[in-house]
């Protein structure tokens, strides 16, 4: 199959799970574990395949869909603008309702400044470079307003639940995702930073790299300083790269962290046999092809593709030394990262 035929059939599976709002789910509709649901950040990270591949009106849809949600929800922002949260709930939320753009209220982690920081990256980038989602003086003031949220909260600072929904603390991943933001909107000039904002997150990174945070030496998120944000020198991408390569890459994919307990096989003590994670092998294989290492992403990408299913799709993960994938299938970040890792691999083989 040739490389193009692996990337219209990735994408047709991906079309399957976008809701006609322009949100996309985070897995099948339909499965058992919640994820027929719409997450800013999977929605991010989805978008960014149909990005790659040119397809600018599926780009549009989904960022319209967004704004609109955050439009929606506007009184909650400035109300946390004004107030500062003291409660998870009162932050902005990570997983809404894909047709009514509605807040989940179960006990969640949504302490999530990653998703909002991503978010704000992506529609700078895509204003900086030409493809318009901004369209309205009312889209200009919801992204303002989430910059001035980013602020009320301390980004820099501020314990949150991070990429993984998970403890409270202060995440590398989740500062950095917001650095990028606030880098790329003053390229816009039309969008106010607070003096001070992007320095004290860059101040922030320089303490936490090149450790997750405070508990978590190695962690798969941190991937996302590297590719899509580009906010690490090579240095200590290099120091991150090495841990990950080290420490977490396993046969089926890549673990998110040591002592991992979300879907552990060992269900004694959760202690060790964490879940294999199988977004990690194309994600390195992006880093890789964008570092011109054709080898070692050729390797990753080789690596993808033995870990399809029979229908020849990405699972969320397998379960450790296992060939068993968990339900989440197909993962939407995952099939969107191979997609790319495709794309990447052809422009260096070209």
């Amino acid at each position: 199959m040739t490389t193009k035929e692996k990337v219209d059939e990735h994408l047709n599976i991906l079309r399957a799970l976008q809701h006609e709002s322009g949100l996309f789910y985070a897995a099948a509709p339909g499965v058992t574990t919640g994820y027929d649901k719409a997450w800013l950040r999977d929605n991010f990270y989805t978008s960014l395949c149909f990005e790659e591949s040119g397809e600018t009106e599926t780009i549009k849809k989904v960022w319209r869909a967004i704004l609109d949600l955050f439009l929606k929800h506007e009184e909650k922002i400035s109300w946390a603008i004004e107030h500062k949260p003291h409660a998870t709930w009162q932050y902005i939320h990570a997983r809404y309702h894909p047709e009514t753009f509605e807040e989940f209220w179960e006990e969640w982690g949504n302490k999530q400044n990653d998703a909002v920081g991503a978010v704000l990256f992506k529609l700078a980038d895509l204003e900086v470079r030409g493809i318009k989602v901004l369209e309205t003086e009312d889209d200009k003031r919801i992204v303002q307003k989430l910059v001035n949220y980013l602020n009320t909260i301390e980004y820099w600072n501020d314990a949150d639940n991070g990429v993984w929904e998970e403890y409270e603390e202060v995440h590398a991943s989740s500062v950095g995702a917001v650095v990028a933001a606030l880098k790329k909107i003053k390229e816009l000039g039309s969008i106010n930073i607070p003096v001070g904002m992007v320095e004290k997150g860059e101040m922030a990174l320089e303490k936490l790299l090149p450790r997750e945070s405070s508990t978590k030496f190695a962690d798969l998120a941190l991937l996302s300083l590297s590719y899509p944000y580009q906010v690490m020198d090579r240095d200590v991408e290099n120091i991150i790269l090495q841990n990950i390569e080290y420490h977490l890459v396993k046969e089926r994919g890549v673990i998110r962290y040591k002592t991992d307990k979300y879907y552990n096989k060992n269900k004694i003590d959760e202690w060790s046999e964490e879940a294999e994670w199988t977004m990690g092998f194309p994600w390195l294989a992006i880093i890789y092809a964008r570092r011109g290492d054709k080898e070692k992403a050729r390797v990753y990408l080789e690596k993808t593709e033995k870990v399809l299913t029979a229908e020849n799709k990405l699972p969320e993960l397998y379960f450790s030394n296992s060939e068993k994938p968990n339900e989440n299938i197909p993962l939407a970040w995952a099939e969107s990262l191979y997609i790319i890792a495709l794309l990447e691999m052809d422009k260096i083989s070209g």
